[in-house]
């Protein structure tokens, strides 16, 4: 089969197979597949290979592959999958759409690969707010996305745990030298050793409906800025527990690959865009894990790769050298990493929701926003106006208690799962600062205040204004600013030796030198 589909694919570089004006046929390979860029379309052959998790040998398989990769993807991309086309002649003179059909092909719409996510990373042009964007936009897929009933296969513990144990036993069979043996060896222990702390909460979250039909293959590479709008494309067809996973474990991909290619500024704002789209922190302890299963699945396809004939010297070397960047990436992932944890104080309007977005990138923190959180309890959507008064709604002494109480639970939980936080609220009472530095005291953690300065007449001028524009999160008004003034309770001595103060003019590089300082002592 190997020699047919090799003669096919020389084949399908000739134009004149094709049923449309084509002047060049562009090849693209991957471990598991040909794609063909002609003209105005591209088109994906299956190869006919076996890896046990995926299983492409024989022509219904692949027939039935096409169909359910047609399928799945018209839920992300339905303007892009036109449909699966017959090969039919010979694999030396393909005839595109003849019958009986020798093989099959996808057929997609073509468009430019500059705007492929991985592309515009490399030329330094996949901005924050793109990112962002493409945040809530599998925020939303997720949300929509089919939830698996509790009692099937899918999301159980066998199968979380079998895809990673094949994982290492596919790529401890194909590594070429003992040091990466041992580093396998390393990681197997640390994974077992994690899967077996995470249990009870990957059972929690198949019962509580966090196992959806996902794409299962969130990458750079699969996914498109078009026409202005972030699209997904090529899910996982071929295996059904590869799709059906964890929402948090389909976003891990994405972000370990932006780690990957040092894009961790990007990773660490999706990762708060999409948390503070979907609320689900309780995600964040099985992050790591997922990651690092991700990189061992790019490093079982680098194995995949370099066990098939057909590459040169160059290209072996450079898989090596990029198998070794994986296996690295996903240890870096196994170890504890230092964190603190930051509450903002200061009145509405003061910029700490605006210095706090710049710092969190570079603090490698999570943050949470009292706001959202406050709107987030009431079922509210996060631009929503609540129309509450001063001390009435959803601003009444009692739910604030209730949304300060919300920020706690939330900080313990970012914290232990290995991340540092940083709580975007006014803490403008002692009672509400003293809650955050005793949760410090018990797991041992630096704390930081910082500590937000302007002037009254330009905090009331910022209130005023940000009133005037639509989609704020923050329904502070001048009659809200002005009770905090009245009622604010200032920082105590042995507050403000914690207090990191910020102006208007002050550098973030500087804060985050001052609070990453804090951690060291």
């Amino acid at each position: 089969m190997q020699r047919i589909q090799t003669l096919l694919v020389k084949g399908l570089c000739n134009p004149a197979c094709y049923d449309h004006p084509v002047d060049q046929v562009e090849l693209v390979e991957t471990h598991i597949s040909w794609v063909f860029l002609a003209g105005e379309f591209a088109y994906k052959l299956k190869k006919s290979v076996n890896f046990g998790f995926l299983d492409f040998s024989t022509l219904v398989k692949r027939h039935h592959y096409c169909l359910e990769e047609l399928r799945l993807n018209r839920r992300f991309a339905p303007e892009l999958y036109l449909g699966v086309v017959n090969i039919g002649g010979s694999p030396e003179k393909p005839v595109i759409g003849s019958t009986p059909a020798i093989d099959y092909l996808v057929k997609m719409k073509r468009f430019s690969r500059q705007n492929e996510l991985d592309s515009l990373l490399q030329q330094n042009h996949l901005t924050p707010p793109m990112i962002e964007q493409f945040a809530d936009y599998l925020a939303l897929i997720h949300q929509q996305a089919p939830r698996i009933d509790s009692h099937k296969y899918f999301g159980s513990l066998e199968s979380i745990k079998a895809p990673s144990q094949e994982n290492f036993d596919h790529i401890r069979s194909l590594l070429p030298d003992s040091d990466h043996q041992h580093q396998l060896t390393e990681l197997e222990r640390w994974s077992q050793s994690r899967f077996d702390n995470l249990c009870n909460l990957m059972v929690q979250r198949k019962e509580q409906g966090f196992i959806r039909e996902c794409h299962g293959d969130v990458h750079l590479a699969n996914m498109v800025w078009l026409n202005g709008q972030p699209l997904l494309f090529d899910c996982i067809e071929f295996n059904d527990n590869f799709r059906c996973i964890d929402v948090i474990n389909d976003c891990a991909f994405l972000l370990m690959d932006l780690d990957d290619r040092g894009a961790e500024s990007l990773s660490c704002r999706f990762l708060n865009r999409y948390l503070r789209q979907t609320g689900d922190y309780q995600a964040l302890p099985l992050l790591n894990y997922y990651k690092s299963y991700r990189a061992l699945v790019r490093t079982k396809v680098i194995c995949l790769r370099l066990s098939q004939p057909g590459l040169s010297d160059a290209e072996r070397k450079v898989d090596k050298d990029r198998l070794q960047s994986y296996l690295d990436l996903a240890s870096r992932y196994s170890e504890s990493r230092k964190v603190s944890l930051i509450i903002s104080h200061g009145f509405s309007g003061s910029g700490k929701s605006t210095f706090i977005d710049q710092l969190v990138p570079l603090c490698g923190a999570v943050s949470i926003l009292s706001d959202v959180e406050r709107k987030r309890i009431h079922g509210l959507e996060l631009t929503a106006d609540s129309y509450s008064a001063v001390d009435s709604g959803i601003y009444t002494d009692q739910v604030s208690q209730q949304t300060y109480n919300r920020l706690l639970e939330l900080s313990e939980t970012i914290l232990i799962s290995g991340f540092p936080v940083i709580v975007d609220a006014t803490f403008l009472k002692q009672q509400q600062r003293e809650q955050m530095r005793q949760l410090s005291r018990n797991l041992k953690i630096p704390f930081v205040i910082l500590d937000f300065h302007l002037e009254e007449k330009e905090l009331f001028r910022r209130i005023n204004f940000r009133r005037t524009q639509s989609g704020q999160v923050s329904e502070a008004t001048a009659a809200v600013l002005g009770k905090q003034l009245e009622l604010a309770q200032p920082l105590t001595k042995s507050e403000e030796e914690l207090t990191i103060k910020v102006y208007h003019d002050s550098s973030v590089e500087i804060v985050t030198a001052l609070i990453n300082k804090s951690r060291t002592v």
